[in-house]
């Protein structure tokens, strides 16, 4: 798996251990092949794309009894294609749900369109939370889904009804631009995505995310009343508002780290990644430095830590 696959599938958890975190909880069975019922009307179906930033695979979600819709498809895996058949059972699809745009969660979105005639709903293409620099290169690219259109770009609180059910699109940027979470009306259950997993944190690397965008969705959603996420690696969070809370905190906690670095004198993000990863497989550092890279764009942009030019992995960094 290169780095561009494993960071554009959610989890930043390998590259923190050395850093506190929330309350993680990785017990988790996949069941892959097989529709496991994990709320009223919704079945998971776990693709068997399982890896060291996947966890055990991507969840997809099927929603509903007679009419349904389903929640981020997957990736090109036929086992998993004729597993979400068999969830499906013949029934009719009349919406497709997309949470963002990388290769793990959408493509098979355009392939049951063709199948069931469903409508496609999503924030949007894919795109970079800005635009690139000058001689910058995106790393998640191979890893980005940018043939995919939706049908439906659906806007932040707008409500999708179906036969039985009504989606509420959220708006999520940070993992990606378009990330979009989306709650189950009348029930609190919110389809989380990539942006809030129990088993780990999600990965912000820039241009692809943002983390200023990553923690203002968190204080949206930390103002909801949800009782529980199902996300798209592992298996629920089960106190959202409190788990969201811890995962801010431990975002601040790594904000802090960085700044820590560049007050104690380091310049080059390379010079932060030893020091704060140090415990780290160094194979890892590369993602480690695009997370220290969203930390710094953040500071910048907020005037806590000056750099000449845009923030880069090139970089240097200096105390405002």
């Amino acid at each position: 798996m290169t780095l561009a696959v494993m960071l554009s599938c959610g989890s930043a958890n390998i590259l923190e251990q050395t850093l506190s975190e929330p309350e993680f909880d990785r017990a988790f069975e996949p069941a892959h092949g097989e529709a496991v019922p994990v709320a009223s009307d919704v079945m998971r179906v776990t693709a068997p794309n399982a890896g060291p930033l996947t966890f055990h695979g991507t969840n997809s979600y099927v929603v509903g009894r007679q009419t349904l819709a389903v929640i981020d498809p997957g990736p090109q895996d036929e086992a998993h294609w004729h597993a979400l058949l068999a969830a499906i059972g013949g029934r009719p699809v009349s919406h497709i749900f997309v949470t963002h745009t990388h290769r793990d969660h959408s493509p098979l979105a355009g392939r049951l369109k063709g199948e069931s005639g469903a409508t496609i709903v999503a924030e949007g293409p894919h795109r970079a939370a800005r635009p690139l620099h000058t001689g910058e290169v995106n790393p998640l690219k191979e890893s980005s889904d940018m043939d995919f259109v939706p049908d439906v770009a659906v806007a932040h609180g707008e409500i999708i009804e179906g036969d039985g059910w009504a989606i509420e699109a959220l708006h999520t940027p940070g993992h990606t631009a378009n990330h979009a979470a989306f709650a189950l009306n009348g029930t609190g259950h919110v389809f989380s995505g990539d942006h809030v997993m129990a088993w780990a944190t999600s990965i912000i690397a820039p241009p692809d995310g943002a983390m200023s965008d990553f923690m203002a969705s968190l204080d949206m959603l930390s103002a909801r009343e949800d009782r529980r996420y199902l996300p798209g690696h592992g298996g629920p969070v089960t106190e959202p508002q409190k788990f969201v809370r811890a995962l801010r905190t431990h975002r601040r906690m790594r904000e802090q780290a960085v700044l820590g670095r560049v007050e104690k004198g380091d310049r080059l993000i390379s010079e932060m990644v030893a020091a704060i990863y140090r415990d780290t497989d160094p194979r890892l550092h590369g993602a480690a430095a695009l997370s220290v890279l969203a930390h710094l764009e953040d500071l910048v942009g907020r005037g806590a830590v000056v750099t000449d030019g845009p923030p880069s992995i090139a970089g240097e960094y200096r105390p405002a």
